[in-house]
C-alpha cells in the first residue's frame, strides 16, 4: 500500500525559473556550508512573559555559528539586534570541560549567545558567554557583567520572584543577590566524587534533565540533588585529536554497573543548613524530575526503579516533612519519562501524562485523592503540554491526533473535553505558546517546503511572519530548489500486523528498463521517528544522492516513537530482532519496483543506526550489499545504565538477551562491503565499540573499511569534518553500489 503527500514543490520551481534563476544540481561541498541551504530560521525561539515581544538567537551575516540575541517588538512590528556577542566578548571561548560535555548533550555547537532565559516577570533576560555571567535589564537597555571569575559558572537560572540569580560554581550552588550584588554560598561541600545541585551522566544522556537544581516557587529556598559516582566504574577514556591524546579518567556508569548514589535535600536561603529529605530504604534508584507544586510548602519528585518499570510521584510536605504518593505508573516493560505535569494555581489539582492505556494521554487528578479524570483519548499521542489557561480552561498540547507524520497544536477545553486542532494540516509544526495563551509562534516546514515562523492568535490565525524564508534570488537554495526530487510516502505491514511508515527519495524520471542502487537510510531506535512530514537540511543530502541516481528509502520500524507502546514493545529484552524484520520488510517491497536493483541494496546510519546498519550486513546479508556504519554501539555491555537496562533489562537478569543484542554472534554473517566510521574522542558511544569490533573482523579475515575523525564527538559536529564525512560514504557506495 503506498500514498503520497501534495506538496507545492512544482509551484516553488516555477517561481524560481520565472525569476529566471539558472537550475543547478546539488554539490556536496555546499551541503554544509553557510550560508545554510535551509535559509537562517531564527533559534530558541521565546515570548516574552508579558506578550510584548519574541526574542530568538541569530547568527551573524559574517559568521552563522557565531550567535546574537535578537527581539521581535509585537507592537512595532521590527525585527532588532538586542544583545551583540561581540559587544561582550569577541575572543575565542575557553570553554570547561563540563560545559564542552553540557553543550554536546545539548547539541549547541555555536558560539557567542548559546542559550538564554527570561525573569517570569519579563523584565530581564539571562545568559551566559564565555563562562561568565550576564543579566540584561530592559529598562536600562544594558546588560550587566554578573560574575568575573577565573571559574566556569554553569546552569544560570533566574529565581521566580526575579529577586536572584543562581548557578553551579566548582560543584556547588551559589545564589548572587541582584540588589546587593553580594554573592552566598548554599552548600560547601562539593567537590571529588561528590556533586550538588548537578545532574549526573545518565541524567544528562538519557533523562533529558540537564539541571540538578530547582527554586521554590517563593524565592525562599532551593531544592536539589547531590550525587556521589565514587562507586561509578571509572574508565581510563582516550581522546584522540589531530596533534595530542588527552587521557580522562570518566566515571562510565556500563549496564549492570554501579550507578551514582543520589539525595534530594531543600536547603534555604536564610541559611538553616540542608533537609535531606527521606527517599526510601531502596537505593539503587533514579530521580528523574523534581518540581514544586504553586505551595513553597510542597515539593514533589519523580522516583524511578532501577528497572524502570515503576514511577512514583512523591509529594512532600515541608513543614511536617511527611510524604505520600500521589500516584503509581506501572509496566511490565519499561515507563517512558516525560515533563508533562502540571500543578494548578488553586493548589488542588494536577494534570498528568500517562501511556497506561498504550498511548500517551492526559488525566486530571486531584491533589487530595480520588479517580483520575482522562482528558484525552485515542489510538494517537499526545507528544507535550505546551501551556495551561488556566483562567479559561484551556490546555495547549501538541500531539499526533490527525497524522503520526505531523506534529499539531491542539487546544482542549476542560468543562467538556472537546478539542480543536489549531495548525494548518499538510506541515508539521513545532510551537512555543504564550503564558496567558494569547497566541502562540509556530514554526512550520513539510518536507519539501522550507520552515517558516509566524506568530499566531489563540485561534490560529496568522498575525505576522517573523519568517518567510522565502525562495529569493537570494536564496542560498534557489538554484538548487528545481532539481531537488519530490519524496513519495506509503505503508507496509509487519509481521505482527502493525502499520509501518515509510518515505523514499527517488531520481526524476525513473524508467522501469533501468535499474538504480537503494541506500536504506535507518536510525531505527527507541525515542525517535524519521519518517515525518518535516523539512531536515540533513535530507538534503538524500536529494543529492537521487540527483546521482540512488533511490534512499526510510522506515520507521517498530521500536520508534510517536506510535505508542504496542509499536515499541516489541524490542523489549531483544534489540536487533523486530528492527531488522521490519527493516527487510522495506527492502522485500523495494524488490518489487522495477526500477530497483535487488543486487545493490545498501544501508547507512549513525548511533542506533550504526548498530542498525552493522546488524542489517551481519544478520540480513542476503538482503544488503554494503553498509555504512557510524558510532555504533557494538556492545551493549559497553553503553549505560539507564538506556541500556529500559530495553534489555539488568545484565544479570537477561545475559542472553544482551549476547543476542550484541552484534559480536553474527560477525561470521558478514558478506558484503562494510565501512565503520568514528569520532575519537565521542563519549557517548565511547571509541571502544568500534576498536572492538575492528580486532574482531581482523581475527576473523573479514575485509571491510574505517575511517576515524581525531576530536570528534558523537555529533560529529563541523562542516569540514560533515563534508569529508559524507565524501567518504558517498565514494564507498559509488565503489560497492553504482558500479
Amino acid at each position: 500500500m503506498t500514498s503520497s503527500l501534495s506538496t507545492g514543490l512544482t509551484v516553488l520551481a516555477a517561481a524560481s525559473f520565472s525569476a529566471g534563476v539558472c537550475a543547478k544540481q546539488l554539490e556536496l561541498n555546499v551541503l554544509f556550508a553557510d550560508p545554510s541551504l535551509s535559509g537562517t530560521a531564527p533559534k530558541s525561539l521565546s515570548y516574552s512573559p508579558d506578550g510584548s515581544r519574541v526574542t530568538y538567537l541569530k547568527g551573524k551575516n559574517t559568521d552563522a555559528n557565531r550567535l546574537d540575541l535578537w527581539q521581535y517588538q509585537v507592537k512595532t512590528g521590527k525585527h532588532s539586534v538586542l544583545v551583540d556577542s561581540d559587544s561582550l566578548f569577541s575572543g575565542p571561548e575557553t570553554l570547561s570541560d563540563e560545559e564542552k560535555a553540557r553543550r554536546e548533550r545539548l547539541r549547541l555547537f555555536a558560539s557567542g549567545i548559546v542559550s538564554y532565559s527570561w525573569s517570569k516577570d519579563g523584565k530581564a533576560l539571562l545568559f551566559p558567554l564565555n563562562g561568565d555571567l550576564y543579566y540584561y535589564d530592559l529598562a536600562k537597555n544594558k546588560a550587566r557583567k554578573l560574575t568575573e571569575t577565573a571559574e566556569f559558572e554553569t546552569d544560570a537560572q533566574i529565581s521566580p520572584k526575579g529577586r536572584f540569580v543562581s548557578f553551579v560554581r566548582e560543584q556547588n550552588i551559589y545564589v548572587l543577590d541582584l540588589k546587593s550584588g553580594k554573592e552566598l554560598q548554599l552548600t560547601t561541600d562539593g567537590k571529588g566524587t561528590v556533586k550538588n545541585g548537578m545532574a549526573e551522566f545518565v541524567a544528562q544522556e538519557e533523562m533529558a534533565r540537564m539541571t540538578g537544581y530547582w527554586w521554590a516557587p517563593d524565592d525562599s529556598k532551593i531544592a536539589f540533588t547531590q550525587f556521589d559516582d565514587v562507586n561509578v566504574p571509572q574508565v581510563l577514556r582516550n581522546e584522540i585529536y589531530a596533534d595530542e591524546i588527552k587521557l580522562y579518567n570518566q566515571r562510565y556508569p556500563y549496564a549492570g554497573a554501579n550507578n551514582v548514589s543520589i539525595r534530594l535535600g531543600v536547603v534555604a536561603l536564610s541559611g538553616q543548613g540542608v533537609n535531606w529529605l527521606d527517599l526510601g530504604q531502596e537505593k539503587d534508584i533514579y530521580l528523574p524530575r523534581v518540581q514544586w507544586t504553586e505551595n513553597p510548602n510542597q515539593l514533589t519528585y519523580q522516583w524511578q526503579s532501577r528497572n524502570q518499570q515503576q514511577l512514583e510521584l512523591r509529594l512532600v510536605d515541608l513543614t511536617t516533612q511527611q510524604q505520600k504518593t500521589l500516584l503509581t505508573e506501572q509496566s511490565k516493560t519499561w515507563l517512558n519519562l516525560h515533563d508533562d505535569l502540571h500543578f494548578f494555581k488553586d493548589k488542588q489539582r494536577l494534570i498528568w501524562a500517562s501511556e497506561r492505556d498504550g498511548y500517551k494521554h492526559l488525566y486530571l487528578y486531584q491533589l487530595d485523592g480520588g479517580a483520575a479524570t482522562q482528558l484525552t483519548s485515542g489510538q494517537w499521542v499526545v507528544n507535550k503540554i505546551e501551556s495551561v489557561d488556566e483562567k479559561n480552561g484551556l490546555v495547549y498540547f501538541t500531539g499526533r491526533k490527525d497524522t503520526v507524520l505531523e506534529n499539531h497544536l491542539y487546544r482542549l477545553r476542560l468543562k467538556d473535553l472537546h478539542i480543536d486542532r489549531l495548525t494548518t494540516p499538510g506541515a508539521s509544526h513545532a510551537v512555543v505558546v504564550a503564558e496567558d495563551g494569547s497566541g502562540f509562534l509556530d514554526s512550520y516546514s513539510a518536507v519539501n517546503s522550507l520552515p517558516k515562523v509566524q506568530l499566531n492568535d489563540s485561534t490560529g490565525k496568522t498575525l505576522t511572519v517573523l519568517e518567510a524564508n522565502e525562495l529569493t534570488a537570494q536564496h542560498p537554495l534557489t538554484p538548487y530548489w528545481p532539481e531537488l526530487v519530490q519524496p513519495r510516502f506509503g505503508t507496509l505491514t509487519a509481521k505482527d500486523g502493525q502499520t509501518l511508515h515509510y518515505r523514499v527519495f527517488e531520481p526524476k524520471n525513473l524508467d522501469n528498463n533501468k535499474k538504480h542502487p537503494v541506500i536504506v537510510s535507518v536510525y531505527g531506535g527507541p525515542g525517535a521517528q524519521r519518517v515525518t512530514n518535516s523539512w531536515s537540511g540533513k535530507d538534503l543530502y538524500f536529494h543529492y544522492m537521487a540527483q546521482r541516481g540512488y533511490i534512499v528509502f526510510q522506515l520507521d520500524n517498530r521500536g520508534s516513537e510517536n506510535r505508542g507502546k504496542k509499536f515499541e514493545d516489541p524490542i523489549y529484552q531483544q534489540l536487533g530482532v523486530v528492527e531488522i524484520e521490519d527493516q527487510i520488510t522495506g527492502v522485500e517491497y523495494l524488490r518489487t519496483l522495477p526500477y530497483v536493483d535487488p543486487k545493490k541494496i545498501g544501508v547507512y546510519g549513525h548511533s542506533y543506526g550504526g548498530y542498525m546498519a552493522i546488524m542489517a550486513m551481519f544478520k540480513a546479508s542476503d538482503y544488503f550489499a554494503a553498509g555504512v556504519s557510524g558510532a555504533p554501539v557494538t556492545d551493549w555491555t559497553l553503553y549505560d545504565t539507564h538506556y541500556t537496562e529500559r530495553y534489555l533489562g539488568h545484565p544479570a537478569q537477561n545475559a542472553k538477551g544482551y549476547q543476542q543484542s550484541s552484534v559480536f554472534p553474527y560477525s561470521d554473517g558478514l558478506t558484503g562491503s562494510l565501512l565503520i566510521y568514528h569520532g575519537m574522542a565521542d563519549d557517548n558511544v565511547l571509541f571502544s565499540n568500534s576498536t572492538k569490533l575492528f580486532s574482531e573482523l581482523q581475527q576473523k579475515g573479514k575485509m571491510f573499511e574505517m575511517m576515524t575523525y581525531p576530536g570528534s564527538k558523537h555529533a560529529m559536529f563541523g562542516q569540514q569534518v560533515q563534508t569529508h564525512l559524507h565524501q567518504t560514504i558517498t565514494a564507498f557506495f559509488d565503489r560497492t553500489l553504482m558500479h
